[in-house]
């Protein structure tokens, strides 16, 4: 039905290969039968599938009209990892205010099938990720047409996190955690040459907390990539992500559980970190550089001059001009944030301080190196 109104809508028949089907096709099983979405939910996931399904249509036309968009090379991304509410998100505004580099933007990653045919931010229909829903909290900075995390981008191959912070899906939950997104982040590259064919800048800048637990799939499609990975104690980390999920969960649904929400990002990034930790053991110490968060706190502009000293890439006039304007501006807009208690989550902080002990002593010696 859904592949039939993106048919109908764009006039265009093309998906591209199969590797989204299993993803969607348990993602609207799991929206269906598990979710139990208000009249918002339903019209806004609704909306947003098929947004999904119209862009790859729209990605798909533009190679068979432009086949040389193909011969684009993505070489050698600076990839952002981390627990989420790091400052990952901070430091990737900072990251955009490079007009050097290039990152991806809510727009582009929204709608890259359209944005593409101009370098005006396209109108859009349906709340995104990267906007407010009405009556949530601000949890991360704003800033005008901002950069965007590869949530989205993963999305068009119904391969992200991004749909579990709208819904309570358990079992889309347990297949993403165990699945290959070889495909999904293949399918990203394909959208990142469609951007870059029109607006070639330098290396790419994404990120997404995400990609933690996904790092040997990124490494096949991205081998020459770097990766800054920012840090902060898990038992901070928690309360913040469960309060961000349950704001845009409990807007979509009337029966929220927030010890769902609890047990699903314990689970989801305990696992993702014991993910990293393996890979980064594998994997040459020069492919990655460490930022604490009270390091990016109480100094951001140096923070980033470490990282691009690390890069061996200037830090132009401009460029600091810029994210010295981006941070004052930010902090004045900046609230103090007030979450729920553990308790309101399930949350076990003894427990939960255990089950990252590993990577907490890691942590430390990685950011001495740095």
């Amino acid at each position: 039905m859904l592949l039939d109104a993106a048919r109908k809508t764009t006039g265009l028949d093309n998906f591209g290969d199969d590797s989204f089907r299993e993803g969607a096709d348990r993602l609207v099983a799991a929206l269906k039968g598990e979710a139990n979405l208000n009249m918002p939910g339903v019209q806004l996931l609704e909306q947003r599938l098929l947004m999904h399904l119209e862009q790859r249509l729209r990605i798909e036309e533009w190679y068979r009209c432009y086949p040389e968009i193909d011969d684009e090379e993505v070489t050698a991304p600076l990839i952002g990892i981390g627990l989420p509410r790091t400052g990952s998100t901070a430091l990737s505004f900072l990251l955009a205010c490079d007009p050097s580099a290039r990152s991806l933007r809510a727009h582009e990653s929204s709608r890259p099938g359209d944005s593409v045919a101009s370098d005006t931010p396209v109108s859009d229909r349906v709340a995104l990720a990267s906007e407010k829903l009405p009556g949530t909290r601000q949890f991360v900075p704003a800033g005008d047409n901002p950069p965007a995390e590869c949530q989205e981008l993963m999305a068009l191959n119904f391969g992200s996190q991004l749909f579990l912070a709208f819904a309570q899906i358990p079992s889309y939950a347990q297949w993403l955690i165990h699945a290959d997104l070889e495909s999904t982040y293949a399918y990203e590259k394909r959208v990142l040459k469609l951007l870059q064919w029109r607006n070639p800048r330098a290396h790419w800048r994404l990120k997404a907390p995400t990609h933690l637990l996904y790092l040997d799939a990124i490494n096949k499609v991205f081998p020459d990539a770097r990766f800054v990975m920012t840090h902060r104690d898990p038992a901070h980390v928690m309360r913040s992500v469960c309060a961000l999920y349950t704001d845009y969960i409990g807007k979509l649904t009337d029966s929220l559980d927030p010890h769902y929400v609890g047990a699903l990002n314990v689970e989801q990034w305990s696992v993702g970190m014991d993910r990293a930790l393996e890979f980064r053991a594998s994997q040459s110490a020069d492919r990655f550089y460490d930022i604490d968060f009270s390091a990016m706190q109480s100094d951001p502009l140096g923070t980033v001059r470490g990282l691009y000293a690390w890069l061996d890439e200037p830090v132009s006039v401009e460029f600091e001009r810029n994210m010295h304007n981006w941070w004052i501006k930010n902090a004045e807009q900046k609230g103090a944030a007030e979450y729920p208690s553990a308790d309101y989550f399930g949350l076990d902080m003894p427990a939960i301080e255990a089950r990252f002990g590993a990577y907490r002593t890691q942590m430390h010696d990685w950011m001495a190196t740095s």
